[in-house]
C-alpha cells in the first residue's frame, strides 16, 4: 500500500531529510585524494551522535556501516573500508538517517580531481536523470513518468539505466511502495497523489547495464568494470511542483 503522509508527518519527514542532506554535505566536503572510504563513515557516524540521529543503514539487513561508499566501478551499497581515493575516482556516497522514527535518504556521486569527460558527462547525465524523474513526480502523474524521464535522460547520451535496483517510497520505513523503476514506458502504474514520499535514484553505467554483486554480498558492480554513478532525493509529491525534501532547490 502506497502510504500518503499527513502534514505533521511531511513535517517530520522534512526534518530528517534535512539532517540526511547536512550530513551528506559535510561527507562529499571530505572527498579528497589520500582520505578512506572507512574515514568518511567514522565522520558520519560522529555526525549523526552529534545530530541525535541513527543511520537507517547500519544493521539493515545486517549491513556493517552507518553509509555507502561506492567508488568508480562499483554501483551501490558499496561498503567502507581501508581504500583510499585517488585524483580521478568517481565516489557514489548514499546517507540515510532515522530521526524521530522517519527516514531520510539520499546520495550523490562526488568527482575527486576527475579531468576525464567521459566520466565527468556521466555524472552530469546522472544528476540530471535525477532532476528529470523528479519534474514528473507530480499528484496526478503515473509512477512510470518518473521511470521513463530518468531512462531517456540517460540513453540519449548514450549511457545505461541499471534495472536491478530502483527507487522507493519512503516514510517510517527506508523501503515502502512503491518500487520505482529508472526505465520503461510512461503512462503506468499507480497514479501519483498529493502526500507521498518517494525517493528517486538513478544508477546509470557509462558502458553496458549489466551489473554483479560482490562476494561481501552488498557491493554492486558493473559487469564491465566500466565506471557508474548514481544520485538520489526523498521528494514530496504535490499538485504543483514536487518538493526535494533533501535539498534546497537547484538553481
Amino acid at each position: 500500500m502506497i502510504k500518503i503522509k499527513r502534514p505533521d508527518e511531511i513535517e517530520a519527514m522534512r526534518q530528517s531529510c534535512g539532517v540526511a542532506a547536512t550530513i551528506l554535505d559535510e561527507v562529499a566536503n571530505l572527498c579528497a585524494p589520500g582520505v578512506s572510504t572507512r574515514d568518511l563513515d567514522a565522520f558520519a557516524c560522529r555526525r549523526m551522535d552529534e545530530l541525535g540521529v541513527m543511520s537507517a543503514f547500519l544493521g539493515y539487513r545486517g549491513y556493517p556501516a552507518h553509509i555507502c561508499t561506492s567508488v568508480n566501478d562499483e554501483v551501490v551499497h558499496g561498503i567502507p573500508n581501508d581504500r583510499r581515493m585517488e585524483l580521478g575516482d568517481i565516489i557514489s556516497i548514499d546517507v540515510g538517517v532515522i530521526c524521530d522514527g522517519w527516514v531520510g535518504d539520499n546520495a550523490r556521486t562526488v568527482m575527486v580531481g576527475v579531468k576525464d569527460p567521459e566520466v565527468i558527462r556521466l555524472v552530469k547525465t546522472t544528476e540530471d536523470a535525477l532532476y528529470a524523474g523528479i519534474s514528473r513526480a507530480v499528484a496526478g502523474a503515473r509512477l512510470s513518468d518518473i521511470s521513463h524521464a530518468v531512462e531517456q535522460a540517460a540513453t540519449l547520451e548514450g549511457l545505461s539505466v541499471v534495472k536491478e535496483f530502483v527507487g522507493h517510497g519512503v516514510g517510517r520505513k527506508m523501503h515502502e511502495e512503491p518500487q520505482i523503476p529508472n526505465f520503461g514506458p510512461p503512462g503506468r502504474g499507480p497514479r501519483l497523489r498529493s502526500g507521498m514520499t518517494l525517493a528517486i535514484e538513478p544508477m546509470v553505467n557509462l558502458g553496458a547495464a549489466a551489473v554483479e554483486v560482490m562476494a561481501d554480498g552488498w557491493t554492486v558492480l558493473t559487469g564491465d568494470r566500466r565506471p557508474s554513478a548514481h544520485f538520489e532525493h526523498t521528494v514530496l509529491v504535490q499538485d504543483g511542483e514536487p518538493e526535494i525534501l533533501t535539498c534546497k532547490k537547484r538553481s
